[in-house]
């Protein structure tokens, strides 16, 4: 095997000249920092540029696409596909200094902030102002506004305001070469030739780099109501977001399903987490829903819950009455982290037909049953968009993680499901592309990555297979 080609002295000179001192990192400033969120390893990575303005970002860029210098585009490094792991070959490309919030517009009610904003940020920014940024996810505090624009990031509230793709008004953008696509649309309707963005949007950072972007913003609510429902098959769960989606009104904003196996995991020692209702009931239903008059809300809410029980949709319910008791509930649907011994399991982001999806469990269940012995499923997910997450644990998930994964992504082929929901492709899932897009598909993409990054230096060897 050969080692890597070392990065030019050359263009680090330069690229030191452009970024100037505070923002190149080398040597040891590269290596203490870890190589990403799930990982103990330090980061690899020939160096580190940190851009401060668009400009230098542009610049870099330009100098690196000269040299054919493979780049690897940074955010919160809070990704679940492996796309922003640099080897020593790569140069990272990181947004952390383009951090501002520009704008926010309260007549057109968006937000126009750099890639680097951490999304928690943009949401306490838009709460200010009595508005709401949708976008809702765990690593809220870490990941970057960018990263969740290249990643089209999902989370919990996509039934009702969509993935990110419907939060984005306009995009900044600086493509391989350094030049500056700047498409910063602020209104809702523009049929004025193609939409550009959606060119970025998705693409994990290998046909251009986001830089910055409008945002769109709603209405804050002002009221919540949240239940941890309990039901007692998964058709009762199906029946069970159809009413609740038609009779709170178009409120219903969250319906994350806990299989029992993970209701179990997160409400058992060593989980922090305690059971908030008993756990020998088939399924869990975290139902949230957004409103703009807390006391009918609550009224109806409770009235809706009645009805349910009556109909024998759910056997069990806790209502939370407070925003203590609201954190207790999300906090089962949080709870995993150091449940589980690291490197001891692999977890996935699949999507499908609600209609295939007892069936497409249960099959998963069964081929991980026959084939890893002494391994077991874990399930939970975001049921209201049709987006599960596995955990499949119980063996060393390095010598084993090609068996496991065919066990989750082979029974979405017949289902036409996806390998991936939300967390994208990245290097993990790169093998298994072709489960979920057809040869045209790829073929497509190949082109568009060619025509607008055609030394292939951006994010390179991510998404698409070899």
């Amino acid at each position: 095997m050969t080692s890597a080609a070392p990065v030019s002295v050359t263009l680090l000179n330069s690229l030191r000249q452009i970024l100037g001192p505070q923002g190149l990192l080398l040597g040891a400033a590269v290596h203490e920092r870890l190589e990403g969120w799930r990982s103990k390893q330090p980061c690899r990575a020939a160096a580190i540029a940190r851009p401060d303005t668009v400009q230098q970002l542009s610049q870099a860029l330009a100098l690196c696409n000269a040299s054919a210098q493979a780049v690897v585009v940074n955010g919160g490094l809070t990704g679940l596909a492996d796309g922003a792991i640099a080897g020593p070959d790569e140069v990272i490309l990181s947004t952390e200094r383009l951090s501002r919030i520009i704008a926010l517009d309260n007549a057109n009610r968006s937000i126009t902030v750099q890639a680097g904003v951490p999304l928690q940020r943009v949401q306490e920014a838009a709460a200010d102002s009595g508005l709401l940024f949708a976008l809702d996810l765990g690593a809220r505090g870490s990941c970057t506004i960018g990263g969740n624009i290249a990643t089209n990031a999902g989370g919990y509230r996509v039934l009702r305001y969509g993935m990110t793709r419907e939060l984005v008004l306009g995009l900044e953008v600086v493509l391989a070469d350094g030049t500056l696509l700047s498409s910063m649309n602020r209104m809702l309707k523009n049929n004025a030739g193609y939409d550009l963005k959606q060119l970025f949007i998705g693409t994990e950072g290998t046909l251009g780099v986001v830089t910055a972007a409008v945002l769109r913003l709603r209405e804050a609510p002002r009221s919540t109501q949240t239940a941890l429902l309990a039901c007692g098959d998964f058709q009762q769960v199906l029946r069970l977001l159809r009413q609740l989606d038609r009779d709170t009104g178009g409120t219903l904003s969250s319906f994350e399903v806990l299989w029992n196996d993970f209701y179990r995991l997160v409400t058992t020692p060593p989980a922090a987490n305690k059971p908030l209702l008993a756990q020998q009931h088939p399924f869990y239903v975290i139902a949230e829903c957004l409103g703009s008059d807390a006391a009918r809300d609550d009224e109806r809410f409770a009235a809706v819950l009645a009805s349910l029980a009556t109909e024998n949709l759910i056997v069990d319910a806790v209502v939370a009455a407070a925003s203590a008791q609201r954190a207790g509930i999300w906090a089962l649907r949080e709870g995993m982290r150091g449940t589980l011994q690291p490197g001891r399991f692999v977890s996935f982001d699949v999507s499908l037909a609600l209609s295939d999806m007892e069936s497409y469990v249960a099959e998963v269940y069964a081929r991980v049953a026959r084939d890893l012995p002494g391994w077991r499923c874990l399930t939970v997910g975001h049921l209201g968009d049709g987006n599960l997450h596995f955990i499949v644990t119980g063996g060393d998930a390095a010598a084993l993680h090609h068996e496991v994964e065919r066990c989750v992504y082979e029974p979405l082929r017949a289902r036409g499901g996806s390998i991936s929901g939300e967390h994208g492709i990245g290097t993990e899932k790169r093998a298994w592309l072709e489960v979920s897009r057809n040869a045209g598909e790829i073929a497509l993409m190949r082109r568009l990555k060619q025509l607008l990054d055609p030394q292939n230096i951006l994010n390179r060897g991510r998404v698409l297979p070899g």
